[in-house]
């Protein structure tokens, strides 16, 4: 049997052209089509040809790089420089360019806030592909790692203990210093304590920062290395974490917008991802985490109907037999009625939170009535009940995800939201964030979820050749 064997000294007539190194399906062709698609102003990234200066790489071409790169699992510099020397499809992506890892870092940096953008021009670019409809919108979290760990996180005390530690050791350094001038010790020496000296100023920068953020905060607890982080439990334990937010629709399960937070519960976050999606929702949907009626109340007064069940219908747990459900309500009288027929009226009110206090005022009537035991086992104060202060609203929200058409719309939520997760944590290989700080980590998340986006219009577009021709009808013209 005869052997296939390669040559590598083979040399080639016509040698091939960059452009035939991809095949006309793969996907690195959609990326391309996608960035020259983008309006480059509304990025906020001037290209200016005729600029004066030394010459440097076109920001096309490298936001290329930093959009392709997590569809391929390579997000850090020095994984996409090597990249672009020895794959095929980087190659082509950049036409032969290959700039270091410092340029490519160094225009991650600067960019922030475009990088930031980019997701949101996604959104708006599929809207007109008519691939967003906007009527239900479904907002989840979940946790992916900082890059930080958890031990740094701590407490003002230890701040303030440790800035007292590097004054005393600056100010050994100094007087070290000084006694080395006047004994004229040898230079190798004077130039070690000078860079200790430097290392130590520095932590004291760092320090004094942290402790800033303590007095304009009211954090309890900051992580020295990523002071925007925070210590959030997962199933993979407790680490220094950001909770990511997105906002999915649900025609197509393409992400409207996503936002990367420190807060380590979805509490107060319903809202605020609602408002920052690009398209008035008529139908948000969220799991139990977001059943805060504080929160839902801001969305709920903009004629929007919501769909967030309580813990016990999220959990289908049976309502207590003698919960708070089975009180009748005076409105006029503002009391409630307990089963036995027995008032309970208002004798306090929370001020922070609003809630109303409602208490049998006769602790005997508990006592001594047959549902003792059942009701409540206070022998000190009787039965109480708790109001909210937009009670009527937590109800009407709990009976209006009674109805089929909503139960409907919740049982897609799982399907739909867990989906871009899965593909950023699973097929995106993102098991925590490469840089540090707010900006950083929402310029990653929006990069990571514009790629999920692209994946998307592929499959929903039939391919790659009628995404790119879908991409070019709508690229805007150079100027």
């Amino acid at each position: 049997m005869a052997y296939r064997t390669g040559n590598r000294y083979q040399k080639a007539l016509l040698p091939e052209s960059i452009e035939q190194y991809v095949a006309e399906n793969d996907p690195v062709r959609a990326y391309d089509a996608f960035v020259e698609a983008l309006d480059f102003d509304q990025l906020g990234i001037v290209i200016n040809p005729y600029k004066v200066g030394n010459s440097e790489y076109h920001p096309k071409a490298m936001l290329k790089l930093l959009v392709y790169g997590p569809s391929y699992g390579t997000r850090s510099s020095r994984k996409l420089e090597r990249e672009t020397y020895h794959n095929m499809s980087f190659i082509w992506l950049m036409g032969g360019l290959k700039p270091d890892h410092k340029t490519i870092s160094e225009f991650r940096r600067k960019n922030k806030e475009a990088l930031k953008k980019v997701l949101r021009l996604s959104a708006r670019m599929c809207i007109k592909l008519d691939l967003i409809g906007g009527n239900v919108l479904f907002v989840d979290g979940t946790k992916i790692r900082a890059n930080a760990s958890a031990s740094r996180t701590r407490e003002k005390q230890w701040y303030e203990q440790k800035l007292q530690e590097v004054d005393q050791q600056i100010e050994q350094l100094l007087t070290e210093c000084e006694s080395e001038d006047k004994k004229e010790a040898h230079l190798e020496s004077f130039v070690t304590m000078d860079k200790e000296l430097a290392k130590a100023e520095k932590l004291k920068s760092s320090i004094e920062d942290v402790l800033q953020e303590f007095s304009e905060t009211e954090t309890k607890r900051i992580n020295q290395t990523d002071p925007d982080c925070a210590n959030m439990s997962s199933c993979q334990g407790k680490h220094a974490s950001f909770n990511v937010q997105s906002v999915v629709d649900d025609t197509n399960a393409l992400i409207v917008h996503a936002e990367a937070v420190n807060h380590t519960s979805d509490i107060n976050q319903f809202a605020r991802q609602i408002e920052q999606a690009q398209e008035v929702l008529e139908e948000p949907c969220a799991d139990a985490g977001y059943a805060d009626a504080e929160e839902l109340e801001k969305i709920d007064s903009n004629d929007t109907k919501v769909i967030v069940p309580c813990q016990p219908q999220a959990l289908h747990k049976e309502q207590e037999p003698y919960g708070k459900q089975n009180f009748a309500y005076d409105r006029d009288k503002d009391c409630y009625y307990c089963p036995e027929g027995h008032c309970l009226p208002h004798v306090a009110t929370e001020k922070k939170t609003g809630k109303k206090r409602y208490q049998i005022t006769d602790k005997k009537l508990c006592s001594c009535c047959r549902l003792w035991g059942l009701c409540t086992k206070s022998r000190t104060c009787g039965r109480r009940i708790l109001r909210l202060r937009n009670e009527d609203m937590r109800e009407r929200l709990e009976a209006q995800y009674e109805q089929p058409e909503s139960r409907e719309i919740y049982a897609r939520r799982k399907s739909r939201v867990e989906h871009p997760f899965g593909h950023l944590k699973r097929n995106l290989k993102t098991d925590g964030f490469l840089l540090r700080g707010c900006d950083g980590v929402n310029a990653e998340t929006s990069l990571l979820c514009t790629c999920f986006n692209i994946a998307r219009m592929i499959t929903l577009l039939g391919g790659v050749p009628q995404l790119v021709k879908r991409l070019q009808a709508i690229t805007p013209e150079p100027a």
